[in-house]
């Protein structure tokens, strides 16, 4: 091929030569045809050595391609050998596939059977932790086991699926709460008092039900504790238990009673005494008005004070005193009866017979009239301050009544501003009303009983003197006609 190739470039060159050549004169022409047979020769010994060299290398390429032909036959006997025993493993690889299929079928359906099951477990395993979590929030002895609610958090966490330690530390926490829901303990344990302070304490828990504590050193203290879902911790009761409760606890504590004050409400009961108003926080709560309605409970409390003491003193056995009188006065010994009635002449009716036995020479008439200027003269006296202690009667619950209208003056001023949608916004004017309302007949309806009490002695007292003196009148008279008989 490659000799063709060099001819052609030969036959090229001649043409070239033959057509740029200038045919002036023929000695050129002759020289040329020389240089161009010259050059012809050449070309043609050239052509001639490269087709030697062709051939050769024709010769080498033809050996070398039948080698490769050998070479390719023996290369794809192998490979059809191997694509024989290829096809062969195929077929048995297909079978296995087959057999691998129906186990892969099988275990699918398995597995999604155990996924199910586990699934199930797993919502089961989690709705049992969230009781359990649940029901620590509400223990009292959640305060006293410090980290326990990181032991059941893995559980609850859904991206993290639950192994046996976490189910064995659920089923381990839910048997110790049902252990000690039913014990009663007393330990050491961190608190917060009612200043808001961590202190050191002794702590009973009755079950789940109530906790109490007490405190040691300075702060001597005994109360009950309300358990805080948020904080997870104990608080002391913002407000003290009575004297009964108080004893009953430390006696229980110290190990000298068997009884023991429990809040079955899980401290709902508890946490409304903190909320119930004593007398004086129910007082405070009056306004204005009160002050006045305690300051005339106070002066008629003092008034009755003294009238009680007064009446107690003036009070004498008027019956017995005038026996004697009658027995001395009927055998003219008057010196004694006098003597006897300035024993007692602090008191109203033995200075009443006094004043008739010094004028029992008078007549009758006369000695009347001094009697009944005598008992004029000890009345006011005995009904000193009653009147003052009726009035202080009536003007209490006037006063509560005046109370309960400025009440609810500033309730209906609360309405107007923020009208109702806020219950606590009203609530100061209708206590202030409800108060001294409450107030007001608290201290009126004593003073009335007190009041009717006393006036009712005070007219035992002048009724005793206007007898005994009615009665010492007869006796002077009717000696007078026995004696002028």
């Amino acid at each position: 091929m490659k000799i063709f190739i060099d001819i052609i470039k030969c036959i090229l060159v001649v043409f070239l030569l033959f057509i740029y050549a200038v045919p002036s004169h023929a000695e050129d022409l002759r020289i040329d045809v020389m240089e161009a047979e010259k050059k012809r020769a050449e070309v043609l010994q050239k052509a001639k050595l490269e087709k030697e060299n062709a051939a050769k290398e024709a010769d080498e390429s033809r050996k070398k391609i039948l080698a490769d032909k050998n070479e390719l036959l023996k290369k794809i006997a192998e490979i059809k050998a191997a694509n024989k025993t290829l096809k062969k493993d195929n077929v048995n690889l297909e079978q296995k596939i087959s057999n691998l299929a129906v186990i892969k079928a099988d275990l699918s359906a398995k597995f999604s059977d155990m996924e199910a099951m586990m699934h199930e477990l797993t919502g089961q395993t989690r709705i049992v932790a969230k009781d359990l979590d649940d029901l620590l929030s509400r223990s009292l002895h959640s305060a006293l086991t410090p980290g326990i609610f990181k032991k059941i958090k893995p559980i609850l966490n859904k991206t993290i699926f639950p192994g046996m330690n976490d189910i064995k530390n659920m089923t381990d926490i839910l048997f110790d709460e049902i252990k000690k829901s039913g014990e009663v303990n007393i330990q050491e344990g961190t608190i917060i008092n009612r200043s808001g302070e961590e202190v050191k304490a002794d702590i009973l828990t009755v079950g789940n039900f109530t906790a109490a504590y007490r405190l040691k050193g300075k702060e001597k203290e005994t109360g009950f504790l309300i358990f805080s879902d948020k904080s997870c911790r104990l608080f002391a009761l913002s407000k003290l238990p009575g004297f009964f409760l108080t004893s009953k606890i430390k006696k229980y504590m110290e190990g000298k009673s068997d009884a023991v004050p429990i809040d079955m409400s899980h401290g709902a009961a508890l946490r409304q005494l903190t909320h119930k108003t004593d007398l004086k926080q129910q007082i405070m709560s009056g306004g204005p008005i009160v002050w006045p309605i305690l300051g005339i409970g106070v002066l008629a409390f003092m008034i009755i004070i003294e009238r009680f003491i007064f009446l107690k003193r003036v009070h004498i056995n008027a019956d017995k005193m005038m026996t004697k009188v009658n027995n001395l006065a009927s055998q003219k010994k008057w010196d004694e009866c006098i003597n006897l009635c300035k024993k007692g002449q602090n008191r109203p009716v033995p200075r009443v017979l006094l004043a008739g036995i010094n004028s029992r020479d008078a007549g009758r008439e006369d000695m009347e009239n001094v009697l009944q200027e005598a008992i004029l003269r000890e009345i006011p006296r005995i009904e000193k301050f009653m009147s003052t202690l009726g009035m202080l009667a009536a003007i209490a619950p006037l006063l509560g009544l005046l109370g309960t209208v400025t009440g609810m003056i500033n309730t209906f001023h609360a309405i107007t501003f923020y009208g109702t949608g806020d219950p606590k916004m009203m609530s100061g004017g209708i206590s202030e009303a409800l108060t001294t309302t409450m107030l007001g007949l608290g201290v009126a309806i004593p003073i009335m009983l007190f009041h009717t009490f006393l006036g009712r002695n005070v007219e035992i007292i002048i009724g005793q003197m206007e007898e005994k003196a009615v009665a010492l009148t007869n006796i002077v008279c009717k000696g007078r006609v026995q004696t002028n008989s």
